[in-house]
């Protein structure tokens, strides 16, 4: 008898999460080594080099999915270290902008194509008909992960409710 549906899904959860980890945990030693930054660095710098512009902080949060909070302390380091500048808004002094430094763009474009490079290795045992293959199949899972578990019923999916993540550098 084949096991049920259901269990086979939890553990092709259980198997995304270890794969997940362990990507994670060796990109976090990979930064930390090559270029003594953090992934939460590197996530906000992302961030800013997808906009293209200047993000306000409630912007950045959002686009990382994590607290504002946890942002402002990222980017006060970033700010600290010269990679960033922050600069009120002219219309509503609540608002804070913040925008690459020359060096920070400099840095950040250097760090990203390390990164590239350590994510290309990560998963160099995966083809290209197999990465087209994965990449359809979580683009359909994404759907149903970003709704709220209280209105979306078992058997539907809603048809496109997509958010930018941490470490999608290309948007």
């Amino acid at each position: 008898m084949t096991e049920p549906l259901s269990k086979r899904r939890l553990k092709l959860w259980i198997r995304l999460l270890r794969v997940t980890r362990l990507a994670e945990g060796d990109l976090r030693e990979f930064l930390r080594v090559a270029h003594q930054s953090t992934l939460p660095r590197f996530d906000v710098m992302a961030a800013l080099h997808r906009a293209g512009e200047a993000l306000t902080m409630s912007e950045l949060s959002h686009q990382l999915l994590v607290s504002n909070g946890n942002t402002t302390t990222v980017v006060d380091r970033l700010e600290k270290d010269g990679m960033v500048v922050r600069t009120p808004s002219v219309s509503d002094r609540r608002i804070v902008h913040v925008a690459f430094t020359a060096a920070g763009r400099r840095h950040f474009e250097r760090q990203a194509a390390d990164h590239e490079a350590r994510v290309n290795e990560l998963f160099a045992r995966v083809s290209a008909a197999d990465l087209d293959l994965l990449d359809g199949l979580l683009q359909r899972m994404t759907p149903a992960s970003t709704t709220p578990p209280s209105t979306a019923p078992a058997s539907t999916t809603p048809a496109s409710t997509t958010r930018t993540t941490a470490h999608d550098i290309d948007g």
